[in-house]
Parts: structure tokens; sequence; C-alpha cells
């Protein structure tokens, strides 16, 4: 599907990109794509932070009392 893509391609996106969106607000929109593919990722890994947290609270407390 994407073999035809060539540096040509990447670079004509890359420079229509900077015109849409000018100097400032690209690596703003680098970043958010970047943590959306990476929420995305994590998501389809089954990796959630927030189901993480909890579980390392619970273990500290416990070695708490146990001391």
């Amino acid at each position: 599907m994407f073999s035809q893509i060539g540096p040509m391609e990447i670079v004509l996106v890359l420079v229509i990109a900077l015109l849409v969106l000018g100097p400032k607000r690209l690596p703003e929109a680098g970043r958010s794509i970047g943590k959306g593919m990476r929420e995305f990722k994590d998501s389809i890994a089954g990796i959630n932070k927030d189901e993480d947290e909890p579980q390392q609270d619970l273990t500290a407390a416990r070695e708490r009392e146990a001391a």
C-alpha cells in the first residue's frame, strides 16, 4: 500500500502541513499526533496507567502496615 510513497511525496506532505498549520503550530500538531498514536497503541496492548497506579498504592500501603 505505502510502497509507492517516496521521499518526494513525504517532503510534499510536510510542506503542505507547514503551509496549512504554520511554523508555530506544526510542532504542537506533531506532538498531538504522537500522543494519540501512543495512547492508541497502549489501548490495543491493554496497557492502562490508571489501573496500575492503585495497585502500586495498595502494595505500598501493605508494606507500611507490615513494618
